[in-house]
């Protein structure tokens, strides 16, 4: 079975890889200096990971990456991103298309595949507006809501989860955590649960190490410059006790480091899947041997309130579980070690190609 999995990377994420990849020239040495960092790993394929030569990865609109594989394969310089990958796709002789980016490769892209690829399926763990999957055969995430939604409207769904990335275990033996809660994600007006909890933690800050590795919007960062005092601007400006925790975003094995520095990993869901739980930060929080704190909701098999993470229903609640835990030293690493322990064996890599297979 030849598999090729196409990613993509958070804009944000782009200076650091450039910075990575400045002596990387070819398309390999490109790909090689991605993987090294680990962006991603908890949804990149065994097959990629282990570099099977019949699974091929790329991240599909990075330009310095795709163009590096056009020159070596001789193709035009006009040719366009959707063009080079369908000519990896055709060198590949893919027979499993598995994308992750479905909303910019709609339908046109899919008719366009040639007629070695038997199957397509694609990632989507967010409302997707009017988006019209129906090309693809199979649309997978693990958000039972959202997958819902699409059943609704007629594609064909399964539940599948991210996995454990194992380098993230050398990370989680760290005993020595100078951090007492880390936060790693988005601040935005528009999430105004989250943005109600991370006030009130970052008001801890004169009793505790409390960091935030916030990736601010254009207008947040515009805001808190020399020019924020024009009005238009004041709505966007952070308040002071979150913007007094704040560090720059964390990608990557900068991402690993940080969470395994932290005793507790604080989380909390943006309200795009309802009820349901188990965004990335849970996966990696655990996977880096770190407490998982995160908000009330269903969580998937094995992430279990009590015993491999701890859940509050309130920014008030929050605070207190911060208190109560970092007071607590045998219990918080009791239910970090559980957590880790669960996630890297429920949701192997190994568990994870399984279940990919059984998808097909």
């Amino acid at each position: 079975m030849r598999v090729f999995q196409s990613f993509c990377y958070y804009p944000s994420y782009r200076p650091r890889l450039r910075r990575l990849a400045t002596n990387a020239a070819t398309f390999r040495q490109q790909i090689e200096v991605f993987f090294a960092d680990r962006y991603g790993a908890s949804h990149i394929l065994l097959p990629v990971i282990r570099a099977d030569p019949d699974a091929f990865f790329t991240n599909w609109d990075d330009d310095d990456l795709q163009r590096a594989w056009a020159r070596e394969a001789g193709m035009a310089k006009s040719a366009s991103l959707e063009d080079i990958l369908l000519a990896q796709i055709e060198s590949h002789r893919t027979d499993i298309f598995y994308n992750i980016d479905p909303v910019r490769l709609e339908n046109g892209f899919l008719a366009r595949l040639p007629g070695c690829v038997k199957k397509t399926i694609a990632w989507r763990a967010a409302p997707s507006g009017n988006v019209d999957f129906s090309k693809y055969d199979l649309v997978v995430c693990n958000f039972p809501a959202i997958l819902a939604d699409l059943s609704q409207r007629g594609y064909r769904t399964a539940y599948f989860a991210p996995a454990h990335d194992p380098a993230m275990d050398p990370f989680a033996d760290n005993s020595e955590r100078p951090i007492d809660v880390i936060f790693v994600g988005g601040y935005s007006r528009h999430h105004l649960r989250r943005a109600e909890i991370l006030n009130s933690v970052a008001g801890l800050a004169d009793q505790f190490k409390i960091v935030f590795h916030l990736d601010a919007s254009r207008l947040s960062r515009l805001a808190e410059s020399p020019i924020g005092f024009l009005p238009p601007l004041a709505r966007h400006r952070r308040p002071q006790d979150v913007r007094s925790v704040s560090k720059l975003p964390a990608f990557g094995l900068d991402l690993y480091y940080a969470l395994s520095q932290a005793k507790i990993v604080l989380n909390g869901a943006i309200d795009m899947a309802g009820n349901d739980r188990g965004n990335m930060r849970c996966f990696e929080g655990m996977g880096c041997g770190a407490l998982l704190l995160s908000d009330d909701g269903r969580y998937p098999d094995g992430m279990v309130p009590g015993n491999t993470l701890l859940t509050y229903d309130s920014a008030t609640d929050a605070v207190a579980q911060i208190r109560r835990l970092l007071a607590d030293h045998d219990q918080r690493r009791a239910i970090a070690r559980e957590g880790h322990k669960m996630v890297s064996t429920r949701y192997s890599k190994e568990i994870q190609w399984l279940r990919f297979q059984e998808l097909l």
